[in-house]
C-alpha cells in the first residue's frame, strides 16, 4: 500500500504540534489511531520516521525527506480544493437585485431569461421592496446588485454604466406648455407638479434641476400610482416628470406631450451598484455585463410601440 494524503498530513501535525497528541487533537483522531497510522507509514517505507527521544519527536532524515514533499503535495491539494470549489459556486448561489424605479421590473425579465439560460442555478430574487433605497439595502448586504440612475460616491460600492436616458416633462397637449420644444426651471414655479412618492432629496427633479435654480413649484403632490399620475396630467391638473422612453408610446398616440427639460435637455446615466470586495460571485459581473449589452430603452420602447403604456410601471423623478 503506497503512502496516502492522511499519513502526510500526520507527519505535519506532529511536526507543527510538537507531539502526538497534540497532532491526534489537531486531526481529529484518537492517540492510539493517529499511533496506528504512524506505523503504517514507517511500514510501508521500511524506515523510521521519527525518533523518540525523551518523549519527544525529533524527524529522521527520512522524515525530513517526507514532510519537504508533504509540504509541496499538500499546498498543492489545498489550491485545487479552492479552486474546485470556487469554480464549483461560481455558477450557484442567490443574486438578490433591486432598481430604482418600478419600470425597470418591466424590461428586467428579458435579460434574466437570457442570464438564467446561462447560469441555471443562480437563484435569482428580485427585492422590490428595496425599491425605495437600493443603495441602502445593497450596503446592507441584503442586495447583491442595484440598478441606479445616480451614483452615489461611496468606497464601498462600485458602479457599472449601463445606458443613458433621458427626463422630460409631461404635459396634458392642450397646456399652455404645450406649444413648447423645451421649458427651462422657471416655468415650473407656478405649475403643480407630481411625483413619485420619494422623499425631496431624492427627487432628480427637485435637487438637481429646481433646486439649483431656486425655483419651487407652486404646489408638489406625491402619488403612489403612475397611472393617477398620468390621469392627472391628461385631465390637465399639472405636469409630470418621466424618462422619454417610458412616455414615448403615449406622446406618440397624441395623449400626453413630451417636452425637453432645458433647452440641451436633461440625461441621465443608469448605473449598476455591487459592493466593492473581492469575494463577489463571477455571475454578478456576468449578468452587469449582459445588461451592458442591451441597453433597454430603446428596446423597451419598441417592445410597446402601439400597446400603451402599462399602468403602474413607470416612476416619476
Amino acid at each position: 500500500m503506497p503512502i496516502e494524503i492522511a499519513h502526510l498530513r500526520l507527519l505535519a501535525g506532529i511536526v507543527e504540534e510538537g507531539s502526538v497528541t497534540g497532532a491526534a487533537r489537531r486531526l481529529h483522531l484518537t492517540q492510539p489511531a493517529l499511533s496506528h497510522q504512524l506505523r503504517n507509514a514507517e511500514e510501508q517505507l521500511g524506515a523510521r520516521l521519527f525518533d523518540r527521544v525523551n518523549k519527544k519527536m525529533r524527524l529522521t532524515e527520512a522524515g525530513r525527506r517526507l514532510l519537504r514533499a508533504s509540504h509541496t503535495v499538500l499546498e498543492e491539494l489545498r489550491r485545487a480544493e479552492e479552486e474546485i470549489r470556487n469554480a464549483a459556486q461560481a455558477d450557484a448561489g442567490p443574486l438578490r437585485i433591486a432598481t430604482e424605479c418600478y419600470t425597470c421590473y418591466h424590461w428586467l425579465p428579458p435579460r434574466l431569461k437570457e442570464f438564467q439560460k446561462r447560469f441555471p442555478r443562480v437563484d435569482v430574487q428580485i427585492v422590490a421592496e428595496a425599491t425605495r433605497q437600493p443603495m441602502a439595502a445593497l450596503l446592507e448586504g441584503r442586495l447583491d446588485l442595484a440598478i441606479v440612475a445616480r451614483e452615489r460616491a461611496n468606497p464601498r460600492a462600485e458602479f457599472f454604466p449601463l445606458f443613458e436616458d433621458e427626463l422630460v416633462a409631461v404635459v396634458w397637449p392642450e397646456h399652455p406648455l404645450a406649444r413648447r420644444a423645451w421649458i427651462k426651471p422657471a416655468d415650473f414655479a407656478d405649475q403643480h407638479l407630481f411625483l413619485y412618492s420619494i422623499a425631496p432629496r431624492e427627487s432628480t427633479v427637485l435637487e438637481e434641476i429646481l433646486r439649483p435654480a431656486g425655483v419651487r413649484p407652486r404646489k408638489v403632490s406625491h402619488v403612489d400610482l403612475t397611472e393617477a399620475i398620468l390621469e392627472m396630467v391628461r385631465a390637465g391638473l399639472g405636469i409630470a416628470v418621466f424618462a422619454r422612453w417610458a412616455v414615448a408610446p403615449l406622446a406618440a398616440a397624441g395623449e400626453v406631450k413630451a417636452l425637453r427639460l432645458t433647452r440641451w435637455g436633461y440625461r441621465r446615466t443608469w448605473r449598476a451598484a455591487v459592493r466593492r470586495n473581492g469575494s463577489r460571485p463571477a455571475y454578478v459581473e456576468a449578468f452587469v455585463e449582459l445588461l451592458q449589452r442591451n441597453p433597454i430603452p430603446a428596446d423597451y420602447a419598441r417592445s410597446r410601440r402601439g400597446r400603451g403604456t402599462p399602468a403602474g410601471l413607470l416612476c416619476s423623478v
